[in-house]
């Protein structure tokens, strides 16, 4: 079963586009828009097993560590880049973010909402960092360095001028899934973003 926000990106998707996938895990995404939207591109990954992965599914796949930049690649050099789930992985995720609208006319970021009412209570009832599915890390040992909420997502989009084209929040609950689009930055579990300048 494919994840709700990659469902999303593949609608959001033009068929014939050209399109860069950073951090594009296995592939998945990158092989289905190939395979169904004859889309072109290439996945960007930093997990050697993650690559293989790619390599056996036949996406044309790059080792890059995303927080040294996208400096191999011209301005508008594709239609969209996306990057699933990674945003509060990086160093300084405004500046990746700049560069991707700087190499894609636009783009498409999901990550996890992390002011959800599930984190908030976890933190309020139990005094700790909050350990869930979508999060699955405990405090020292976790990829996620900048923990942010839709709001702020929003906040820095105003800040640089970045365009939102759609957002869309997806919850796998079903009380969360009623009430994300009443409260969002409350419910949703995870914002999917599409950019532009």
């Amino acid at each position: 079963m494919i994840r709700q926000d990659l469902d999303i990106i593949y609608d959001w998707v033009p068929e014939k586009s050209r399109v860069l996938d950073l951090g594009c895990g296995d592939g998945t995404l990158l092989e289905r828009l190939t395979r169904e939207k004859q889309v072109s591109g290439y996945g960007l990954e930093i997990d050697p097993k993650q690559i293989q992965k790619c390599v056996e599914r036949g996406v044309n796949v790059v080792e890059q560590n995303l927080d040294n930049g996208l400096k191999n690649f011209a301005d508008h050099s594709f239609d969209t880049v996306v990057m699933t789930q990674a945003l509060q992985t990086l160093r300084f995720p405004h500046l990746v973010v700049e560069e991707m609208l700087r190499v894609g006319r636009e783009c498409i970021i999901t990550f996890p909402n992390f002011g959800q009412w599930k984190a908030r209570w976890h933190l309020a009832v139990s005094g700790r960092m909050p350990v869930s599915d979508l999060l699955p890390y405990e405090w020292y040992d976790t990829p996620n360095i900048h923990f942010c909420t839709f709001r702020d997502f929003e906040v820095l989009c105003r800040q640089h001028r970045w365009k939102i084209l759609h957002r869309q929040v997806v919850s796998e609950s079903t009380v969360s899934g009623v009430l994300k689009d009443f409260l969002p930055n409350l419910f949703g579990e995870t914002a999917i973003y599409h950019l532009t300048r």
